[in-house]
């Protein structure tokens, strides 16, 4: 096992996906600290779920360090960025540093290659995917919805569905994608059911 130093912005609700893209406005000193330390070194920020509000709060054992792929430096000192997901990686320690950001030790993991899914798993989850977002009111292109892959579609639905904080993490910690599809669909039929006492969708 080869430990990789990483700089990361802990940020709640952020989940980042390998080969998805993240866009974040940076306006925290400390986190402007990391950007420009991330553009002088090799352009990755590691996205980690703090387990609280509090800034030393303890993390989630999985996240992603994404590369940073698109920048916007602003007059104040602010900076409009686009992370692109490179690999999860499992969380080993935190590293007593002096920089105004957190930086930990971490396993990069390697995801299985050439994942699929089967004819009838794509279907189901097609199929479940249309029911919540007519539920919900979403318009969705669903000709390039089939034109995706199955990792960019698993992904793309696990990184941009309104799920909460907790279920996004479980998305990512999933080992593989039939794993993640089917919490997915899990997920969308816990969050997408009616409420029978108010007549509307129940979303977190």
């Amino acid at each position: 096992m080869t430990a990789t130093r990483l700089a990361i912005f802990p940020l709640p609700g952020a989940i980042l996906f390998p080969g998805l893209q993240l866009p974040l406005h940076i306006f925290e000193p400390r986190y402007r600290a990391l950007v420009a330390h991330a553009l002088a070194k090799d352009g990755r920020i590691a996205m980690i779920q703090p387990q609280g509000a509090r800034d030393d709060a303890p993390l989630f054992a999985i996240g992603c360090v994404g590369k940073i792929d698109d920048v916007e430096a602003l007059d104040d000192g602010r900076y409009n960025i686009v992370l692109e997901g490179e690999a999860r990686f499992r969380l080993l320690r935190e590293i007593e540093v002096s920089t105004p950001y957190r930086q930990i030790e971490a396993e990069l993991l390697s995801e299985p290659a050439d994942e699929v899914l089967s004819s009838a798993e794509r279907a189901a989850f097609e199929r479940e995917a249309r029911r919540f977002a007519a539920a919900q009111g979403y318009t969705v292109d669903w000709d390039s919805v089939e034109r995706l892959d199955d990792v960019m579609l698993i992904n793309g639905v696990s990184q941009i569905a309104p799920f909460d904080a907790a279920a996004k993490q479980a998305l990512l910690e999933a080992a593989d994608l039939r794993t993640r599809c089917e919490l997915l669909v899990q997920l969308m039929q816990f969050f997408g059911r009616s409420d029978p006492d108010e007549d509307r969708v129940t979303l977190q």
